[in-house]
């Protein structure tokens, strides 16, 4: 097979049969000479907006190479596909248990029931579509269901989400494309294989998830929902069995931790039980709209209507050294109240495949480490929670929204429209800088002032702001050692909720990764 790189289509002439002509006369070949025939890439270069264009790479299996004249963009193109064979011969007593049914936790439990290990998969949540009942009647009601909700429930915080696959991580043995092949198996769509920034959107997303969960089933796992872990009994600095629901113990030498950054009452179960964990830096900040049109045409031009709505990924350090970034851009998108606990409110951004809302949303934020809430263990997390609690009382319980002139000149307003049909909530005026200490939102307006130079119009009198984006990731960082194993034995902290990844992608592979360290130890059930 060979791989052909560079190959430019102007944006508004493509389509899939003028890309394949275009490959077989660069070749020299006939439709004949060829076996099969694959798009591996396709990313935009809108540097110039006169002229927009793909970028693909594809893959070519021909009868004969006997008359390829290969270059730096014709190469021989060998398929380095993921695989993992070293087993281990150690016999597990009990049934391995995997903590939390986000990506890192559904993606290890897959693994494991590939590889005949049969987990057991517990989840605080409820399945999809009852988490999904749950989810809008808070919405719509603004009642809390502290187990399932936004943040909790089967597929994570990502169900609910842009559902973004991509990550600048580096990945040698392609755990990342592993990821995409199992996302695909279960009725992602195969494009998120090769396009640049790929994404599923809440609304496929919530269906693949469940695809994985009757796989792991058919396999031999099993799952519990509606199942908090609330005590780990340890002996001798090894773990020997676990308490869900307050009342019920299961017998476990092997547990995975994927329990999410928002399990702040698990966390401190654990760090209370003798698990170590370190502070993290994070980020915090706030949600900022814009027309999606506005996007489009800044980073397109006239080509806009020829694309998919546009996203974008801005970044400024401040002259007090602090980070400002965009994070989670949702083109297309919605805010939503993504709360988990009473009289605490944090927001997200979220979007379905389409990406077809017409307004762009971002979380606009500040880093945060020690120098920023303190050194002591834990106060990261006490600075989130302070911000929550704020949000929630200024904003009445509702998700508080101001324009950001008003932020910027620190004052109330309320006599303005806002578009409600993006907004998953309640929402009220308030003055957001009620939230913060000063220097977030002095870095705020910094970093809103200097993407405007960036994206000219995003920092307008009338773009909207709303709060409060705290949960970037989490504030604290579960200690494991190379062997992926907290430092009480049996014990395999992952994911985001230990602080080894952020988003989608990252976290699954972590969750694979945790796989090989449990699978290259003990052997299968």
């Amino acid at each position: 097979m060979i791989k052909v790189r560079q190959i430019k289509v102007d944006v508004k002439k493509y389509n899939y049969d003028l890309l394949y002509d275009k490959v077989l006369k660069i070749l020299g070949v006939k439709p004949s000479d060829v076996i099969s025939f694959k798009i591996n890439k396709r990313s935009i270069d809108a540097r110039d907006k006169s002229f927009v264009y793909y970028i693909f790479e594809v893959l070519v299996e021909l009868a004969s190479y006997d008359l390829i004249k290969y270059s730096n963009d014709i190469l021989w193109y060998d398929d380095a596909s993921y695989s993992f064979s070293n087993i281990g011969t150690s016999k597990i007593n009990d049934r391995i248990v995997v903590v939390g049914s986000g990506p890192c936790g559904l993606f290890c439990a897959y693994k494991l029931a590939q590889y005949g290990y049969k987990p057991l998969v517990i989840e605080r949540g409820e399945k999809t579509f009852d988490r999904v009942s749950s989810v809008e009647n808070f919405w719509n009601t603004g009642v809390l269901n502290k187990e399932s909700n936004v943040l909790f429930g089967e597929g994570g915080a990502g169900t609910f989400s842009d559902g973004k696959l991509n990550t600048l991580v580096k990945d040698k043995r392609n755990l990342m494309s592993e990821v995409f092949k199992i996302f695909v198996e279960n009725n992602a769509p195969e494009e998120i294989t090769y396009i640049k920034n790929p994404h599923i959107g809440t609304d496929l997303l919530r269906n693949v998830v469940v695809n994985m969960r009757n796989k792991i089933i058919e396999m031999g796992g099993e799952f519990r929902f509606s199942t908090k872990l609330t005590d780990i009994n340890v002996s001798s600095d090894k773990l020997v069995s676990i308490t869900v629901n307050d009342n019920e113990v299961i017998p476990c030498s092997v547990l995975v931790l994927a329990i999410g950054h928002s399990a702040t009452d698990t966390i401190k179960m654990l760090y209370n039980k003798g698990i170590k964990m370190s502070n993290k830096p994070f980020a915090v900040g706030l949600r900022v709209m814009h027309d999606q049109e506005l996007i489009n045409k800044n980073q397109y031009g006239d080509y806009s209507s020829f694309l998919d709505p546009a996203s974008y990924k801005l970044t400024h350090v401040t002259s007090d050294n602090h980070g400002v970034y965009s994070f989670c851009m949702c083109p297309g998108g919605y805010v939503v109240n993504s709360s988990s606990e009473e009289g605490r409110l944090v927001i997200n951004g979220m979007s379905n495949y389409k990406r077809n809302s017409g307004v762009a949303n971002s979380a606009i934020v500040v880093s945060v480490s020690e120098k920023d809430y303190g050194s002591n263990l834990f106060d990261g997390l006490k600075f989130q929670q302070s911000l929550e609690e704020k949000a929630y009382k200024i904003g009445n319980g509702s998700i508080p929204i101001q324009k950001y002139i008003d932020f910027k000149n620190n004052v109330y307003k309320d006599d303005y429209e806002v578009n409600d049909s993006v907004i998953k909530g309640s929402y009220s005026y308030a003055n957001l800088r009620k939230i913060f200490p000063d220097f977030i939102s002095k870095n705020f307006i910094l970093g809103m002032e200097y993407f405007n130079k960036k994206i000219p119009g995003f920092s307008n009198d009338d773009v909207l702001l709303l709060g409060v984006e705290s949960r970037t990731s989490s504030s604290i960082k579960m200690n494991r050692d190379e062997k992926y194993q907290s430092n009480i034995r049996g014990i395999y902290p992952a994911g985001e909720g230990a602080g080894y990844s952020g988003g989608i992608t990252t976290s699954a592979m972590d969750g694979i990764l945790v796989f090989e360290a449990i699978a290259s130890k003990y052997k299968p059930l």
